[in-house]
């Protein structure tokens, strides 16, 4: 169990297209006169972050919305904490205990029936509601019970609900996605890929909307190491292929690059493969997790930024704080963000496989000046156009319209 300062910490109109990601990008008049109480739902808090990309951009959109003059409540399961937090980066928390109901089934499997009685008994108190939808016991009951409530309410899936992420998700999809989706007043894509599943999914009566994941401006990286560090911030999930990383840093070893590199992120099924590959070096280590939020400091105490997943991963938001943080960032041509590195240059795309993330980390460690730069890009691309002021606009009106939309929770 974690101390109870662990626990605490970290917690108080123009289109374009590139790959399969699209974008949104309009000019909005602000309307926080016209203050609204708004819910946020998400699956899953706990200290070390385990649910990763999907509570961060609901932290994100909160804060943005909350700097516009809205009130705004986050809701969610909990399990890990000693001592439950009452916020987190300033947003008010309704947390209640995760329950494992499924095993072996990740998050899928748990359940937070205490969030559907807080529901029913304050659900006056909102104007509308977001959540970050999966296909899950959590979500799926609390947004249904949403309908049943009549609480207007929009969709997040951020790529969560695809076709074949589960044995059981065409039944899921066909008993209550579905019906779900065709509910919201909208529902917030990433990919082209994900427009086309979810709108196969509601039978083409959901109304769908591209919204990319913004980034707040974090601090820049201090570059003051003496021997560079190159970081793989994530969830060591067999996806993400941690053990690539792992293997890459052998290869440069072997071949006499100087540098240390750093697994951060909780084990989600590849930690044993990760330490004994990483026991071959003393210059691997694998930190574990950290507390949520705390990911922007510590990327900015390494030079570059590694992911090297494989499959869908449609706008993964380490990847966007380490561009804010301006750390030069490689990923492969599977991830969502691809076609934004390349835009920018503030970064190397690969093809899947360790000796391409060997090539890539090479290549920055070998020229520190070209990295430094393209990292500086990547912070400025976030500085302009991938930051949260324009996320708070689109939310404001999409939430705005939604209450005046009943007729879809009829």
């Amino acid at each position: 169990m974690l101390s109870v300062a662990r626990a605490r910490h970290g917690w108080t109109s123009r289109r374009w297209s590139a790959g399969n990601s699209e974008q949104f990008f309009m000019e909005i008049t602000p309307r926080s006169s016209d203050r609204m109480r708004i819910l946020h739902a998400v699956t899953l808090l706990s200290p070390d972050g385990a649910y990763g990309g999907p509570v961060r951009v609901a932290l994100n959109q909160a804060s943005a919305l909350r700097s516009r003059g809205h009130s705004v409540t986050l809701a969610a399961a909990e399990r890990g904490f000693d001592v439950s937090p009452s916020s987190a980066d300033g947003t008010p928390l309704v947390l209640r205990c995760a329950r494992r109901v499924v095993p072996r089934s990740g998050f899928a499997g748990l359940s937070a029936p205490g969030l559907i009685t807080w529901l029913l008994r304050t659900h006056g108190e909102f104007d509308v509601a977001h959540v970050h939808l999966a296909r899950d016991l959590v979500l799926l009951p609390l947004t249904a019970a949403m309908v049943r409530l009549k609480l207007p309410f929009v969709l997040q899936p951020h790529g969560m609900i695809l076709p074949g992420a589960h044995p059981l998700a065409p039944l899921a999809d066909r008993s209550i996605v579905g019906e779900l989706l065709r509910h919201a007043h909208e529902v917030f894509y990433l990919t082209t890929d994900e427009r086309d599943a979810l709108d196969e999914i509601a039978g083409g009566k959901a109304r769908l909307t591209p919204l990319p994941n913004g980034v707040p401006l974090y601090d820049a990286a201090t570059h003051t190491r003496s021997v560079p560090e190159v970081l793989y911030l994530a969830r060591l999930h067999p996806r993400k292929h941690p053990v690539d990383f792992v293997r890459a840093a052998l290869e440069l070893n072997a071949r006499g690059i100087s540098a240390d590199y750093t697994l951060v992120g909780p084990d989600e099924g590849e930690g044993r493969r990760v330490q004994q590959a990483a026991a071959q070096a003393d210059n691997i280590s694998w930190a574990g997790p950290i507390a949520s939020g705390e990911a922007p400091t510590r990327m900015r105490q390494a030079s570059i930024y590694v992911l090297p997943s494989v499959g869908p991963e449609p706008y993964p938001m380490a990847v966007l704080e380490a561009m804010s943080v301006g750390l030069p960032v490689v990923v492969t041509d599977q991830c969502g963000l691809a076609s934004v590195v390349r835009k920018y240059n503030c970064g190397i795309v690969i093809e899947p496989g360790v000796s391409n993330v060997a090539r890539a980390v090479h290549d920055l460690l070998s020229a520190p000046e070209v990295a430094r730069s393209m990292g500086e890009r990547g912070r400025a691309a976030v500085m302009h156009d991938l930051g949260m002021s324009y996320i708070g606009q689109r939310l404001e009106t999409s939430y705005s319209a939604a209450t005046s939309d009943t007729g879809r929770l009829t």
